[in-house]
């Protein structure tokens, strides 16, 4: 069955290249993304777990652990991990799970459905420190992820639990947020005290309240 958003992310136990995990208990207090690949040694996965690891730094700012899954096996995942290395000039400081029985693959549905029983989509899962499904993403096997654009949703996803607002199209962080229809126009100022621009009565924003 699909995971939908607000569904509690199934656990599980796993082999990774950083030894064995408990997937609840390794995220503990941070968000997490978890993200699939279709098979080692393929092209755009390398591309792939290379920018992951380059933007390393930028996960952990916003206490963000990646795991990265894929069918084949922790022997191939360490040979593959040197030519990342080499190619994408970074280090992999990400743990890859070793998911040869698909468990991991079953769990989250990410078994490509015209393809053979191997195949995983490029699913994107993010989970918040309650262990809630927060986002789901799914791309062709051909088409390679935007992990800026994972970053800006992480960003979305945590100013928005905080405080009552929303983002609206292309924003990035530090840029005017959409105050909820909830907050009535007379309690933004109490609310939102560093000004707010009434653009129709149901679109108001303000400049981002925890920057």
């Amino acid at each position: 069955m699909a995971i939908r958003l607000g569904d509690t992310a199934p656990n599980f136990d796993a082999e990774t290249t950083e030894g064995k995990i408990n997937f609840h208990e390794w995220l503990g207090d941070s968000w997490g993304v978890l993200f699939s690949h279709p098979a080692d040694y393929t092209p755009v996965c390398t591309t792939e777990l290379g920018k992951t690891a380059l933007l390393g730094d930028d996960f952990k700012s916003r206490n963000t652990k990646v795991l990265a899954v894929s069918v084949d096996g922790l022997e191939s995942h360490k040979g593959w991990i040197n030519d990342i290395n080499e190619t994408q000039n970074t280090t992999v400081n990400f743990p890859i799970i070793a998911d040869e029985d698909r468990t991991v693959a079953n769990l989250y549905d990410m078994i490509h459905p015209e393809a053979d029983n191997t195949l995983t989509v490029r699913s994107v899962f993010i989970i918040d420190p309650a262990k809630k499904v927060k986002l789901t993403l799914t791309y062709p096997a051909s088409t390679g992820r935007n992990f800026y654009e994972i970053l800006r949703v992480i960003d979305s996803l945590q100013l928005t639990a905080d405080y009552s607002v929303a983002t609206p199209a292309d924003w990035k962080d530090g840029e005017d947020v959409v105050v909820v229809p909830s907050i009535s126009t007379e309690d933004i100022p109490e609310r939102f005290p560093k000004g707010h621009k009434v653009i129709k009565p149901y679109l108001r924003t303000t400049p981002q309240p925890n920057k």
